[in-house]
């Protein structure tokens, strides 16, 4: 059974991504822990972690079997800066986890996960937007509109096998997934809902957003792309639904709401890439959170409304700490890559296999200013380079950024995370505080090298 399953009893289990739940070095958080980043508070801002995959091995004959608000770095910072709240129990939030660990091969098989339950049918080449009714959403005909635009995804390595989600982009076999799904892929399998299983390759890898597109290698006809919404319209208390294959069951769905948007988020690799440099694989994201039941096996899968429209990716989950083995699965607090940073992100990568990201040139670190009666927490500008957007703009080391284009600035996770979706070249307005007064100046995003 699924909910049997102890992570840390799979000798093959590799890939989880999490991050603590804290804020920068030295920054007053009494329910958070450090947690180490690249993105430290001396480290330029825009730096980026490495692109592509990683070494491509041999599948194994074993695990051959099919599977049973925005972007790049303001401030550069460590953690999540995820509210540190002490819940009422007294235990605090044990981190982010990307939550796609590696199956052994022998969990990897058909019984691993339960058969399709859609039947092959005459699919149009897009999805129609689903009604909504004044009794509420109509979950039976989003979910149906929905699902034959959901694969799942299963990924060879030469540690094991690890399962995702992903969502089909167009009809030439294009489809969007997590980057920490397909990490290190040997051989990308994708399973249709209809139950036809074809190989993939990848088109490109971003992991500082956490967003790949790979497409299938024969891809057949009458593939039902879904439609991406636009994630700036989205509202606290909206009814959504999550798509996936968590733990390996195919065609699942749930449901809940949005419980806040422009929620720093920060996920970091535990056990890939070089064991001295967890961070490396650092993501930073200004997420959708939601609390629809996500769990090891929909990252890549679609978060979307009542209309059917995709308005995130779902990328990962925050747990209780428990032991070693990490967290405890799905409490209620899931996260999704807006879908205006997926677009910004998949279209690069379609387009050359990379993706470019704005840079304004300032180290960050977590930070307050008094005006007045009033105290103010914001991301603390500790270092700018020369030439740079920001010093184009008249920042100065020292000013308090709380505010980007409306959206609160609690802090410099929150910083990186809402620039992460931002194009090059783009201007934004950015608040802040500086010798007590409050100032706001236009920022044109230049590109990072």
């Amino acid at each position: 059974m699924p909910g049997m399953w102890n992570w840390d009893e799979n000798p093959n289990t590799q890939g989880q991504r999490s991050a603590d739940d804290d804020r920068a070095p030295g920054a007053d958080a009494p329910h958070s822990t450090a947690a180490p980043s690249r993105y430290g508070p001396d480290a330029p801002l825009g730096a980026e972690g490495p692109h592509g995959l990683g070494p491509q091995p041999e599948l194994a004959p074993s695990a051959a079997a099919p599977p049973a608000r925005r972007g790049p770095t303001w401030g550069g910072v460590v953690g999540l800066v995820l509210a540190g709240a002490v819940l009422s129990s007294g235990a605090t939030l044990g981190g982010v986890v990307a939550y796609d660990t590696l199956l052994s091969p022998s969990l990897a098989g058909p019984s691993a996960s339960a058969p399709s339950t859609a039947a092959a049918t005459e699919q149009a080449t897009t999805s129609v937007p689903v009604s909504s009714t004044s009794g509420g959403p109509d979950w039976e005909s989003v979910a149906s509109a929905v699902s034959p635009s959901t694969v799942a995804i299963q990924v060879s390595t030469g540690s094991g096998t690890a399962e995702g989600t992903g969502v089909i982009y167009s009809v030439d076999g294009t489809i969007i997934t997590n980057n920490h799904v397909v990490a290190g892929a040997g051989q990308i399998l994708v399973s249709l809902t209809d139950g036809r299983i074809l190989t993939a390759s990848v088109v490109g890898t971003d992991p500082s957003t956490d967003i790949a597109v790979i497409r299938l290698d024969s891809p057949p006809e009458g593939l039902q792309p879904a439609q991406l919404g636009d994630s700036d319209g989205v509202v606290v208390g909206q009814a959504v639904m999550a798509v996936g294959t968590p733990l390996g069951l195919e065609n699942t769905v749930t449901t809940g709401i949005i419980s806040a948007v422009d929620r720093p988020v920060t996920t970091t690799s535990e056990s890939g890439g070089d064991p001295q440099q967890p961070e490396a694989d650092a993501a930073y994201t200004s997420a959708l959170q939601t609390d629809a039941a996500i769990n090891p096996g929909n990252s890549g899968g679609p978060l979307v409304d009542a209309q059917g429209q995709v308005i995130g990716i779902n990328s990962s989950i925050a747990g209780l700490a428990t032991d070693e083995s990490g967290t405890a699965g799905s409490i209620g607090l899931g996260f999704a890559i807006p879908s205006n940073t997926v677009r910004l992100i998949a279209d690069q990568l379609i387009d050359s296999g990379t993706a470019r990201h704005a840079f304004l040139g300032v180290s960050a670190r977590d930070g307050s200013a008094t005006t007045g009666d009033v105290t103010s927490t914001g991301a603390e500008i500790v270092g700018i380079e020369r030439g740079s957007a920001a010093q184009e703009a008249g920042l100065r080391e020292g000013d308090l950024i709380t505010e980007a284009d409306g959206v609160p600035i609690t802090g410099a996770a929150a910083l990186t995370g809402v620039v992460r979706g931002l194009e090059v070249g783009s201007t934004h307005t950015v608040r802040f505080l500086r010798d007590g007064e409050e100032r706001e100046v236009q920022v044109t995003l230049t590109a990072a090298d």
